[in-house]
């Protein structure tokens, strides 16, 4: 004979999904994501001719957006700045951290961050595209768009160089690992979203 009662299996997932979706839950979420792209913005490799160096700090940044959503994907890049901006090693180790880091010249692409995980987030819910990956790969290709728009023309203002310039130091080197990052976070992300719904 069964128990009329939950499991406590049950219960306990139930107790976790209710503290997960409340405020505290996604806060906690947040700050624990901006952790995640910390630890990602310190694999970097500085190029020679740029500034800009080469980092999983991006694909981090797009996965924590279709994991998380516009909300709270915003809010953990939100706290990821502010770690940044009261000088804690966060950003990627190369350029002088802090605050002068945030207003140097891939400042651009740092203050982008936030808007860029919530592209992603809300695309990836809100876009009408049956299968996962494609509405990720969608979802995650508009946000690059804005990551490379903003750092572009940042880097344009602050470097004083011509347009011409700035898609050789800020875009044209980059489009192939940002293809890969696409792929790579719409993959991670569709693969997590379904271990979570098993």
């Amino acid at each position: 004979m069964q128990s009329a009662l939950p499991s406590t299996q049950g219960l306990t997932h139930q107790t976790s999904r209710s503290f997960a979706e409340s405020v505290p839950g996604r806060l906690t979420v947040a700050f624990a994501a901006s952790i995640f792209i910390a630890a990602c913005a310190h694999v970097s490799v500085p190029l020679p001719f740029t500034p800009v160096p080469l980092s999983l700090q991006s694909f981090a940044v797009l996965l924590v957006g279709l994991m998380l959503g516009p909300a709270t994907g915003f809010a953990a890049l939100a706290f990821y700045l502010t770690e940044g901006a009261m000088g804690l090693p966060v950003f990627n180790p190369h350029p002088i951290g802090g605050l002068a880091q945030m207003f140097g010249p891939t400042g651009g692409y740092l203050l982008s961050y936030p808007f860029v995980a919530a592209v992603a987030g809300w695309a990836f819910r809100s876009l009408r595209i049956d299968s996962a990956y494609a509405r990720a790969a969608v979802a995650t290709t508009l946000a690059v768009v804005v990551l490379f728009v903003c750092g572009s023309l940042w880097l344009g203002q602050s470097m004083h160089v011509s347009a011409s310039h700035v898609w050789t130091m800020a875009v044209v080197p980059f489009l192939p690992g940002e293809i890969v990052k696409i792929a790579a976070a719409a993959g991670l992300a569709t693969s997590l979203g379904r271990l979570r719904r098993a």
